[in-house]
């Protein structure tokens, strides 16, 4: 199957989204649509998971990025910025 077919499925399927069951389905129906063939679809259904892994991954890396960038920019603190001004905050309460 090509790169081509691969990707436009993977975008059409949400492919955040994928589960094993949803990609074997999709498999069986590009069999019945002669759009890949038996001797296919276990590899076909391999490279669809690895590949929304992959995707999920980088997906949630790009989001916590945004994340942090918007926490930034509203001047909202880190939970490591609070865990700093706590620790002070015991320190000077010690004293």
């Amino acid at each position: 199957m090509s790169d081509l077919i691969k990707n436009t499925v993977l975008a059409g399927l949400g492919i955040l989204s994928l589960t094993h069951e949803k990609a074997e389905k999709l498999a069986k129906d590009l069999i019945k649509k002669g759009e890949l063939s038996e001797t296919e679809e276990a590899k076909f259904i391999k490279d669809l998971m690895e590949r929304a892994k992959e995707y999920s991954v980088e997906a949630e890396k790009k989001i916590e990025k945004t994340v942090k960038k918007t926490l930034k920019k509203l001047n909202i603190p880190s939970r490591k910025d609070l865990e700093e001004i706590k620790d002070k905050l015991d320190k000077l309460s010690k004293k």
